[in-house]
């Protein structure tokens, strides 16, 4: 009897989990068209078909959905990067894949309003949650990079030099750009020439 409640429990965990997901990707998809300003739970509703009340179930308002969309999206972001970190890919091979990623991701950006939503939260809403959140992210790109940079080191293809530094530089580099995107203007050229710049600051071995 006790092994029959624990499999329906599952099961229902399950549903639970799987109508949250639900609920996320058709938030995503809302605010990649519409940003976070304009969007709203009449919208988030629509797009994944489930009642106001079974939404309201999960997530109490628009700003609460879009953080765990945000939340969700940090943890996926970059994923088979830090799969290949722990598998000790060659480390060009890891860079040039977590550069490829940016580039489709900034390149997208100019006609995805994700990003414009997520800069759109930070500015209004100025409060210490905000901030903590809006720390919490340039520090996981700061870790993800300076751990990609560790690889390099172990292989012996870079120096222990300054890497902290130059993680946070990239970190930097890569924020404007997203920042340049959300206005339209970037270009393929932008990218790949900060790139290059970027490489070019890598204390490598001879």
């Amino acid at each position: 009897m006790a092994k029959k409640q624990q499999s329906e429990l599952t099961t229902a965990e399950k549903k639970k989990q799987q109508k949250r997901d639900l609920i996320l990707e058709s938030a995503k998809v809302v605010f990649s068209k519409k940003g976070l300003i304009d969007a709203t739970m009449k919208d988030i509703i629509e797009e994944c078909g489930i009642s106001r009340g079974g939404i309201y179930l999960y997530f109490r308002s628009v700003d609460e959905i879009f953080l765990a969309v945000l939340e969700q999206r940090s943890k996926r972001k970059f994923d088979d990067v830090r799969e290949m970190i722990m598998e000790q890919v060659p480390f060009e091979t890891i860079l040039n894949k977590y550069f490829s990623d940016h580039r489709k991701r900034l390149l997208h950006s100019i006609s995805d309003g994700m990003l414009r939503a997520v800069y759109e939260y930070y500015y209004t809403h100025k409060t210490e949650a905000s901030s903590s959140l809006q720390q919490a992210q340039l520090s996981e790109t700061k870790r993800t990079i300076h751990e990609i940079f560790q690889v390099g080191v172990q292989q012996g293809v870079l120096k222990d030099e300054n890497l902290a530094v130059i993680a946070e530089n990239y970190m930097f580099v890569i924020e404007g750009l997203g920042i340049l995107a959300l206005t339209g203007h970037i270009t393929e050229q932008t990218i790949d020439d900060q790139i290059a710049v970027m490489r070019q600051l890598l204390p490598y071995r001879n």
